[in-house]
């Protein structure tokens, strides 16, 4: 009787979630999952954040340039609301790619030094978390680069003259078509500037995430731990902005690059010379244009992750309460 009892309160779920592969994937569905669902928040102000990097392009840096605010305007003025959401599924298919081997990396790299750190009778470093989470997110950046370049130019096809409109209908669509006509490499274009980014953001994330929770807990912040959790995402994501901006500017304008037919060459050469013509065309500031919008994608983005990622653990838990 208490056996069949003790039989009817293990749910099925349960037993697949106590499964040791299911367990060890967990970590990195969650985290997916979590930025995902993060990114189906945050995906208009993406979609804004790379019209302003795109607007004024090869013009003289003293011409007008449009603000985030006129730009949501106009777009919505249009009629064109659902733009705003333009490359959704390219920026789902990265989160799912880049998110996933992102933790999935990190975690390996975690446990070889654990293990290390554990034979040598010595705690964890900083700098070796720090230098984890710089080679992870570099990876992660790797695999996840042409979904990255199909959201890039998923969001810029609106900026088109109707003719020229290429209209892809979905991520695999666009990673289709690219492929078919510039080839497979053009999937990988602003590699470079990329990974930067993806290290620079990690690094900002990373440092300054632990200096700020460990500073605001001991002070009276509201909300507890909640409270510090989010003022650190804060002042985290203001330095993953600031030292991954330059880095993004440059990844956009080079995956948004399409290449001559004929020729086969582009406006940039590669990140250097977009970086110098950009500067000299356009001014130094120019890389730091649409900071606000920017830290305003970045750091909610990272908070949202979180609490997603922890909302999915307690679901997934096959600890009783």
């Amino acid at each position: 009787m208490s056996a069949a009892s003790g039989a009817r309160r293990t749910r099925p779920s349960e037993a697949v979630l106590s499964n040791p592969i299911i367990k060890g994937a967990l970590p990195f569905l969650n985290g997916g999952a979590a930025g995902m669902m993060a990114t189906t928040i945050i995906q208009p102000v993406d979609m804004v954040k790379v019209r302003l990097q795109l607007a004024g392009e090869g013009l003289s840096r003293s011409a007008p340039r449009p603000s985030p605010f006129t730009i949501t305007r106009e777009i919505i003025a249009a009629g064109r609301f659902l733009d705003l959401y333009s490359g959704l599924s390219a920026g789902l298919l990265r989160q799912a790619v880049y998110t996933t081997a992102r933790m999935g990396f990190f975690g390996t790299f975690m446990s070889s030094i654990s293990s290390r750190a554990e034979a040598e009778k010595r705690a964890i470093t900083f700098s070796e978390r720090a230098l984890a989470s710089l080679a992870a997110g570099g990876l992660g950046a790797v695999l996840g680069n042409p979904a990255d370049l199909a959201l890039i130019r998923m969001q810029s096809d609106g900026l088109r003259p109707k003719e020229a409109r290429a209209n892809y209908t979905s991520v695999f669509d666009a990673l289709k078509r690219i492929t078919a006509k510039e080839g497979v490499t053009a999937l990988w274009a602003g590699c470079t500037p990329t990974v930067l980014r993806a290290m620079a953001l990690n690094f900002g994330q990373l440092a300054f995430y632990s200096e700020a929770k460990s500073r605001l807990a001991k002070m009276s912040v509201p909300g507890g731990k909640v409270g510090e959790a989010l003022g650190a995402s804060a002042i985290a994501g203001f330095f993953a902005s600031f030292f991954s901006l330059p880095f993004d500017f440059v990844k956009t304008r080079l995956q948004r690059m399409e290449r001559d037919p004929v020729t086969g060459k582009g406006r940039y050469r590669g990140m250097l010379d977009c970086a110098v013509k950009v500067a000299r065309e356009e001014g130094l500031g120019r890389f730091y244009r649409g900071f606000g919008t920017y830290y305003v994608r970045i750091a909610p983005h990272a908070a949202l992750t979180v609490l997603f990622a922890d909302a999915l653990g307690l679901l997934t838990s096959t600890k009783q309460s």
